[in-house]
């Protein structure tokens, strides 16, 4: 009887990410109720900012979004092409973290001093990098 409270009491979670549609609509009222204060409303009366900023709020819906279904189709069956998938898409997500505080929040580019690069641009090339190698990965 407590084991049936219990599962019935999972059943919205399980049916929100069984769902890929309630899984983005879940995503996107999380990720925008957290960078609407922050974020959004500050600069909701300046129009040239305001579709910057939400070119890059979708970005990151959609990253995190990605990811997260990644990460489930690698919980259900493995494999290392899935998990390379779930890195590159995570790692977008905190490159559009970091290009919208960037726009935002006059936050000047984080410089890697020994090799003079932009951090940036190091999350850009290793999130290529894992997507390169999830596409090359040969499946035996």
């Amino acid at each position: 009887m407590i084991f049936d409270r219990m599962q019935s009491s999972r059943a919205p979670l399980k049916d929100v990410l069984v769902s890929k549609t309630k899984l983005f609509a879940v995503v996107s009222l999380i990720l925008i109720s957290v960078l609407a204060v922050p974020v959004i409303l500050p600069h909701i009366r300046h129009p040239s900012m305001i579709y910057h900023i939400l070119l890059h709020v979708v970005s990151i819906i959609i990253a995190v979004f990605l990811g997260l279904i990644s990460f489930l189709a690698y919980s259900r069956t493995g494999g290392t092409r899935l998990i390379l998938m779930t890195g590159g898409f995570s790692l977008l997500a905190i490159i559009e973290f970091l290009y919208l505080f960037h726009a935002t929040a006059n936050i000047e580019d984080i410089i890697i001093p020994i090799v003079d690069v932009e951090l940036s641009h190091l999350i850009l090339l290793a999130m290529l990098t894992l997507f390169g190698i999830g596409v090359l990965k040969v499946n035996k």
